[in-house]
């Protein structure tokens, strides 16, 4: 009678101990991506307000223009993590380098379009006629390092879904390193103001590249799998992303409409929204490193043929990002009398931010089964669902989200529109996890 409990908990502590492995990591090198943007703006908000305007307006631009293709990291890591499953690590890395070839394919493409079009972009985002010519010069200069970037998404990919995201970490770490470095050196010890911020983050971000490369060819080599292109293997790969493109673009219109009916509520409401998202979007890179870890043991498991194994490990991983979510909506309201004096001294905007700021605590569990469901999905490759899925979210949001300006409510409301599109993720997700559609075994979905 105690022997099924006890194999029960030997199952649960394997599959803690392969989230915390996967999990930890991951979280460190999400956390130390936008540490990058930090480290510019630190260093360039010296040089004057001007160019620090710029770099904000450049930066949205590049960050926007990079996020848009996450998929080459999502869809890599569900297909790699299959093929390992099937222990065919041969086609694992193979399926990595194609998912590097589309990179390299986008990343071009991209700096075709930015390098012509950047004083039109620029003009487009509303930058000041003294901000323009800085935020022109560091989106030029930058837009070299897209197609670094890109490969760093796709072959984090490669690394999560060969259950690796221990190197991912310490490039990051070393990367952002480096970025300090070179930015402190060019901007004031050559000189060259905004445009050596901008080179010296260019020349991290290729340098991280390299990085990865090296580990990739390494790996291509030593399981015999082929460098070159391969036109099937790259359609392949876009097809695979296209649904997560969908969703991506689905979610930053979500949160751009949002940020669009905050700033109609006034002053205060736009500041107190950038406060909040600021702690909303830290929030969600502990939830996400779940998420990582969740796409690449899905993978694994549906690769191998253990459907059974999947269906356990999902359970396991919804219950790690509900007691997740439970103690960082905790630490919300127990950390609000120090968090918000850190963004402002402003009374009107501390009680603006304070109730929304609640209802954003309030979430965080719910936000912890969306985002492991999201995972589990997207290891499964379930990418065509998740698409549909946000498509309905947004339909539901956009709406409740515009009608706050005129039922009002005021920020409380636009974040209690929020809570609903949450809720909605968390429904839709919880529907396809039950129906037991996505699991789908094999080495290729």
């Amino acid at each position: 009678m105690t022997q099924a409990p006890a194999a029960t908990r030997a199952t649960r502590r394997q599959h803690d101990r392969e989230i915390v492995m996967l999990a930890v990591p991951a979280f460190g090198a999400l956390v130390a991506e936008p540490l990058f943007v930090m480290a510019d703006s630190a260093i360039v908000g010296h040089l004057g307000t001007a160019q620090l305007a710029g770099l904000g307006v450049a930066s949205a631009l590049l960050t926007t223009a990079v996020s848009v293709f996450v998929f080459l990291a999502y869809a890599t890591t569900a297909a790699v993590a299959r093929r390992v499953g099937a222990g065919d690590l041969q086609a694992a890395v193979r399926q990595g380098m194609d998912g590097i070839w589309l990179a390299l394919l986008i990343g071009a493409t991209v700096i075709a379009v930015v390098l012509p079009s950047a004083p039109a972009l620029i003009d487009l985002f509303g930058a000041s006629d003294t901000a323009a010519p800085y935020a022109t010069t560091y989106l030029r200069i930058s837009s070299i390092g897209i197609p670094a970037m890109l490969i760093v998404l796709a072959a984090t990919g490669v690394l999560r879904g060969l259950q690796n995201t221990k190197t991912p970490l310490y490039v990051a770490i070393s990367g952002f390193i480096a970025n300090g470095v070179l930015n402190v050196g060019l901007v004031y010890g050559a000189d060259l103001g905004i445009a050596g911020s901008a080179w010296g983050t260019v020349i991290a971000q290729w340098g991280m590249a390299a990085v990865y490369l090296v580990v990739v060819v390494r790996g291509a080599r030593r399981h015999g799998a082929s460098l070159s292109p391969d036109v099937a293997g790259i359609r392949a790969s876009a097809q695979a992303g296209a649904p997560l493109l969908v969703r991506t673009l689905s979610l930053r219109a979500i949160l751009l409409i949002a940020t669009a009916v905050a700033a109609r509520l006034g002053d205060a409401d736009i500041a107190a929204h950038q406060i909040i998202l600021s702690l909303w979007s830290l929030l969600a890179f502990a939830l996400d490193a779940i998420a990582i870890a969740g796409q690449a043991i899905i993978g694994r498991y549906l690769g191998a043929d253990d459907p059974h194994g999947a269906r356990a490990a999902c359970r396991r991983m919804v219950q790690w990002g509900l007691a997740v979510g439970v103690v960082l909506g905790l630490l919300v309201i127990l950390s609000r009398p120090l968090f918000l004096p850190l963004f402002t001294s402003d009374p009107t905007v501390k009680d603006t931010a304070l109730p929304a700021l609640i209802m954003v605590a309030l979430s965080q569990p719910i936000c912890g089964v969306v985002f492991v469901l999201d995972g589990v999905l997207m290891g499964a490759g379930d990418g065509p669902y998740l698409a549909g899925a946000m498509l309905v979210t947004l339909a539901v949001f956009a709406p409740a989200a515009l009608l706050v300006p005129t039922l009002g409510g005021g920020l409380t409301a636009l974040w209690g529109a929020m809570t609903l599109m949450m809720t909605v993720r968390m429904l839709t997700l919880l529907l396809r996890a039950r129906s037991g559609r996505w699991v789908v075994t094999g080495a290729t979905r």
